[in-house]
């Protein structure tokens, strides 16, 4: 560096020179008798680009100042000692497949610690070591009146790129100072470009033709079966949507698509019935949901494939003809008398029916489920299913039987199908008239003759004593016309009489009832005063005390 020099100093070495200021003693140092500063290490622009120094001149015995302070300042001249740094490492982007050549990736930028003012030290340019033909580099930021050019702008330099094919990519970025010329320093960074998806790729059938077999007992509900489609796209890109376009079973079969998976999933709709159809086919269609109708010149975003669904034949139930069945028979049938048949068929033969084949071979039989039909009134023929009565009814007692007849299968016994019998037991005559209660009614002692013991009528004098009614529990359980009449231990005794009101036809049924009269003693107005009890015994003849009247019931069949 220049030495400091005083006019004082004459050279005889009374002069001493001091240095004070920015790193002086330790980055600075004079000599105190010439004044010549030296730099006593190596100096770094970037870290302090100028340093403030004060230097003045004493006398060596007296230390009194020969001149002024005197201020310098040391500027640092820059030399390009610092290479370009990328601002990160690395750098991560991305860029959808198939862009234009030009696209804009990302801008990497380094900065140069040098003088940017001084020479071409900072002044930087860029380029690509790795990553080409795919990507390039703007090398260098230019100003213009029109437009600012950033360098550092990674883009795409291949058009078409696809990310089926390759994916992700490396690139290595140069930054290099003095303007990229030889002797320059420089840095590099790395850029992780991933190529990001778009729809270009349509969903394809991993088969031209599925088959699936199912059983006709499959429930409406469950899976049929899966068909797959691949898309090479991803995310919502590959999203698919399948449908039936054609089908010989129409509503018997959906579809729909497994958004987790992407799988078609068939599903049953309708019942299946072996005897009916036995198989189906289909055609399906696979579409992409989310279309992008820049590549519409790509083809097609869809596929279609066919589908045959064989359905199996499962051992079903005997399927009766009848849902339920009504019968009758009369409650005097004697045993063994038939009421009617019971017929079923086998679905998986409609030629079939549950029958005894032969008596060496039979495949189905008929029987009662005796649970319905406790008390063992019918059975049926194991081989034609008729239904006959095993003891004698009483249509009194039950007039409906509700039953059920059963239909086996010989080689499976599991295989029983039920058919409700619904027996109406129809009325003969077989029950006698009853008065409807035990009548007891009293006599005056003084009675008139022809005095009628009923009721009274407006065009007849005389008072009736009772009214006699009488049951049948035969059908028609009202309407009953009866005959009413004296018995014959009764009718020899003139006491009493009956009589017949004419509105009966002839007489089928009959039976014997007891009337009771008490013969009391009665005041002018008949109102009963006193009655023998000893008379309520009597069984025969009128005293004064009671008289048994025996009568004789019949019932006229309407």
């Amino acid at each position: 560096m220049a030495p400091l020099h005083s006019d004082s100093d004459r050279g005889d070495g009374s002069v001493r020179y001091v240095l004070t200021g920015d790193g002086a003693g330790t980055i600075f140092k004079i000599d105190e008798k010439s004044g010549d500063i030296h730099a006593t290490k190596r100096l770094d622009r970037e870290e302090k680009a100028y340093y403030i120094l004060y230097a003045k001149a004493i006398n060596r015995f007296t230390n009194a100042a020969l001149e002024g302070q005197s201020e310098f300042i040391i500027k640092i001249h820059d030399i390009n000692d610092n290479e370009p740094k990328f601002t990160r490492d690395p750098y991560t982007a991305q860029v959808p497949e198939m862009s234009d050549i030009g696209t804009s990736v990302i801008q990497v930028t380094a900065t140069d610690a040098d003088d940017a003012t001084y020479g071409n030290s900072a002044r930087v340019v860029y380029s690509i070591l790795e990553g080409q033909p795919y990507f390039s580099v703007d090398p260098e930021t230019a100003l213009s009146s029109r437009r600012r050019k950033s360098g550092g702008l990674v883009k795409t330099a291949l058009p078409g790129m696809d990310r089926e094919v390759k994916e992700n990519y490396q690139v290595v970025i140069q930054a290099k100072d003095m303007a990229g010329q030889m002797g320059g320093l420089s840095g590099t960074t790395t850029v992780s470009i991933t190529l990001s998806d778009v729809n270009d790729n349509p969903p394809r059938f991993t088969k031209t033709l599925y088959e699936f077999r199912v059983p006709e007992s499959l429930e409406p509900g469950s899976v049929v079966g899966v068909v797959r489609a691949l898309d090479a796209d991803i995310g919502e890109n590959a999203q698919m949507d399948y449908r039936i376009i054609g089908s010989d079973g129409p509503g018997v079969f959906e579809i729909a698509a497994n958004r987790s998976t992407q799988d078609g999933v068939i599903v049953l709709r309708k019942p299946l019935d072996f005897e009916k159809k036995q198989q189906f086919g289909l055609r399906l269609q696979v579409e992409n949901v989310h279309i992008n109708p820049r590549f519409f010149s790509m083809g097609p975003f869809r596929d279609e494939a066919s589908v045959k669904i064989t359905v199996e034949d499962v051992d079903e139930l005997p399927v009766f003809e009848r849902p339920s069945y009504i019968m009758e028979v009369k409650e005097d049938a004697p045993k063994n008398t038939v009421l009617g048949s019971v017929s079923a068929s086998d679905p998986d033969d409609k030629r079939s029916p549950i029958r005894v084949d032969s008596p060496y071979k039979p495949r189905f039989w008929y029987t009662i489920d005796w649970r319905t039909d406790m008390d063992r009134v019918f059975n049926v023929h194991a081989g034609n299913g008729s239904v006959y009565v095993l003891r004698q009814l009483d249509r009194e007692d039950n007039a409906w039987h509700n039953i059920s007849v059963m239909a086996t299968e010989f080689n499976n016994p599991q295989q029983v199908s039920r058919v409700p019998v619904y027996v109406r037991v129809l009325d003969v005559n077989d029950n006698a008239p009853a008065f409807a209660t035990n009548y007891e009614t009293f006599v005056c002692e003084n009675a008139k003759a022809n005095q009628v013991l009923v009721s009274r009528e407006p065009q007849e004098e005389e008072e009736r004593i009772q009214t006699i009614s009488a049951t049948d529990p035969d059908e028609p359980l009202a309407g009953h016309r009866f005959f009413f009449s004296l018995a014959q231990e009764a009718a020899g005794k003139a006491n009493f009489s009956v009589r017949d009101n004419k509105d009966g036809d002839f007489p089928m049924q009959s039976s014997t009832n007891t009337l009771t009269i008490r013969v009391c003693s009665c005041d002018r107005e008949g109102n009963m005063k006193l009655c023998n009890a000893e008379a309520l015994t009597a069984r025969a003849g009128l005293s004064t005390g009671a008289l048994v009247a025996i009568l004789l019931c019949v019932l006229i069949l309407l």
